[in-house]
């Protein structure tokens, strides 16, 4: 769906359904409900703090809030922010703050902290790649519980921006040294940390949270990287939930669980599965009809089949269709192996088993991690064989988690498979991060590295209002397309289990979220 003013004002209406009499008696309940939630994640997180980029989302939405968070649909919702609104051309933006809300230390969320807290970051060089820092002007209290926001220009994707998870929510100013660094990780969340380590964490509720409180009292998150060891434990009753973004289940893990009379849901995810082609360390890749081949060389259908049970769409766009402003939708490329050989051919890609010109071979190296997306080895394996029957060697390199994320911000590699971010960053966050030259993704790494895109972004995010942002967005869509610059994969979808303890679960609007919400563990 398109978000428009108007679907945000119409989901503002509502909010006093949600946080009023009902909400009052949810939270009333929690108060005397206890139980513990097990939970499962593929890797460790980091220090938590709400200002890095190396902690997992997820344990960071239970401790730290957004002024408002993304909604069902993509709808923004209120939280630290009850209401807003707009003026001077969308150019300053008033937030009334919620009152009475304390961080867990307690020490008072009011305009003061949500100052302190929004300096960290807007305005920031490092966080340009956010448009709302890129456009910061300046943030003044009006009084203790309202400020205003001015930008020096209205703001794409503002709203999905304002709820992302860092490092963009809200920590306790007393939980910082003098010297910025972290004492302890401090939000106004329902969760408190108790323990974080290498083992795992665990989280208590917030009995002093301003919202509808969790019906249940902790959360135990145990790091598991082997998703065998995960599913297993899971068919044995040792964790309730798992999956998502935070733990991913592949269709065979989740159709092992069905079988074991587990709940599983299936949702449709925001993210999109990619080839990143590097130009740079590949010169067979630079030429436009090797990467036509390539996208044109392998079946998306069995790919799905094999690492989705067929239930990920086949993709022909950078953005999925539940992404706001993805642009005009094109059909995804079917493997045609005439066609990609005539292209070779006709560039000159002669021979067999492997062509080759000029006494140079045409081969590529794959970088591949399970730990990264679940079953990348087995698509790696698809491509060996089926780019193989155009005559092009492709090499696989399998790596671990740690492994993977030294190599990719360094562009170790010919070809790698990467993820656009999904909601709520998208679609600013995968057209900045994911191509724009001058910002440093980290390990997230670049799907394109090509200089004559940075314009073409930097129009689409100084386009102001939706209908000039989507047009200059397609300039940018129909570019990639026409050099193929990439090569769209698959929609992936999302797969969550859980254990006959868990009432009410939900799948979160987002792979950032934590799925707590709405849960009530039966004794």
């Amino acid at each position: 769906m398109t978000i428009t003013r108007r679907s945000i004002l119409k989901a503002f209406a509502a909010a006093p359904v949600l946080f009023g009499f009902d909400g009052m008696i949810r939270s009333a309940m929690a108060d005397n409900q206890s139980g513990t939630l097990r939970v499962a994640v593929a890797k460790a997180s980091a220090n938590l703090d709400a200002r890095d980029y190396v902690a997992q989302f997820q344990l960071q939405d239970l401790i730290y809030e957004p002024l408002i968070r993304y909604g069902a649909g993509g709808v923004p919702a209120p939280s630290l922010a009850e209401s807003w609104s707009f003026s001077d051309n969308d150019t300053r933006l008033t937030l009334n703050l919620r009152k009475n809300v304390s961080f867990t230390d307690g020490h008072p969320f009011n305009a003061d902290s949500a100052i302190w807290n929004l300096k960290l970051w807007m305005g920031v060089a490092d966080n340009s790649w956010i448009n709302a820092s890129k456009y910061f002007s300046d943030v003044r209290k009006i009084d203790e519980y309202t400020i205003e926001i001015k930008f020096t220009q209205p703001v794409p994707g503002l709203m999905y921006e304002l709820s992302y998870v860092r490092p963009v929510r809200f920590l306790s100013p007393i939980s910082v040294n003098e010297d910025g660094t972290l004492k302890a990780p401090v939000g106004t969340g329902p969760w408190i940390v108790q323990e974080n380590s290498a083992s795992g964490s665990s989280f208590i509720r917030n009995g002093k949270y301003w919202g509808d409180k969790p019906s249940f009292s902790g959360i135990e998150i145990a790091v598991m990287p082997d998703s065998r060891s995960r599913v297993n434990a899971m068919r044995s009753d040792e964790l309730d939930i798992v999956g998502g973004g935070a733990a991913a289940l592949t269709s065979q893990e989740a159709d092992t669980l069905r079988r074991a009379g587990i709940n599983v849901l299936t949702a449709q995810g925001s993210m999109t599965m990619v080839l990143s082609f590097n130009t740079q360390r590949n010169a067979a890749l630079a030429e436009k009809a090797v990467r036509q081949a390539i996208d044109v060389g392998y079946d998306r259908t069995a790919v799905s089949a094999v690492l989705f049970n067929g239930d990920a769409a086949p993709a022909g766009d950078l953005l999925g269709p539940t992404v706001p402003l993805s642009g005009t939708r094109h059909d995804a490329s079917v493997r045609d192996v005439e066609k990609a050989k005539q292209l070779l051919e006709n560039a000159g890609w002669t021979g067999a088993p492997y062509r080759s010109k000029s006494g140079k071979t045409l081969s590529v190296e794959l970088l591949v991690s399970d730990d990264f997306i679940a079953g990348s080895k087995v698509f790696g394996e698809i491509l060996q064989q089926q780019l193989g029957e155009i005559g092009i060697e492709v090499t696989v390199r399998s790596f671990d988690h740690a492994s993977r994320h030294s190599k990719i911000p360094k562009r170790e590699y010919d070809i790698a498979i990467l993820q656009t971010y999904g909601a709520p960053y998208d679609p600013f966050g995968s057209v900045t991060l994911l191509f724009l030259s001058t910002i440093e993704s980290g390990s997230d790494g670049k799907v394109a590295l090509d200089p004559s895109l940075d314009p073409l972004i930097v129009a689409a995010t100084e386009a102001v209002g939706e209908e000039a942002q989507l047009a200059a967005l397609q300039v940018f869509y129909d570019k990639l397309r026409e050099e193929v610059l990439y090569s769209p994969v698959l929609y992936p979808p999302i797969y969550w289990a859980a254990s006959s303890r868990v009432e009410g679960f939900k799948v979160p609007p987002t792979d950032t979220e934590f799925p707590y919400r709405g849960i009530v563990l039966k004794s």
